[in-house]
């Protein structure tokens, strides 16, 4: 999940929660308001952790090199994601 949702879920729970005082038979939109709050937060979170495992990690490019010697040669190419 990216941030635009987290941040849609906390407006939109917000919101729910603290804003609207209609009552609805069998729901509780103060508690839906919370539980929304909750996975917005989540998905914030969750969008900055994979965000900066990601930018931490290599792209490597194995290749073999056939220049007469036996067995050919491999080549490493490492290359940071950013």
């Amino acid at each position: 999940m990216k941030f635009g949702p987290g941040i849609a879920l906390l407006a939109i729970g917000a919101i729910l929660a603290f804003a609207v005082s209609d009552n609805i038979s069998g729901v509780d939109l103060t508690m839906v308001g919370y539980i929304l709050m909750g996975a917005g937060a989540l998905g914030i979170v969750l969008g900055l952790v994979l965000a900066s495992s990601r930018r931490g990690t290599r792209s490597t490019t194995r290749r073999v090199v056939d220049d007469g010697t036996n067995p050919p040669r491999e080549e490493v190419i490492r290359r940071d994601l950013q």
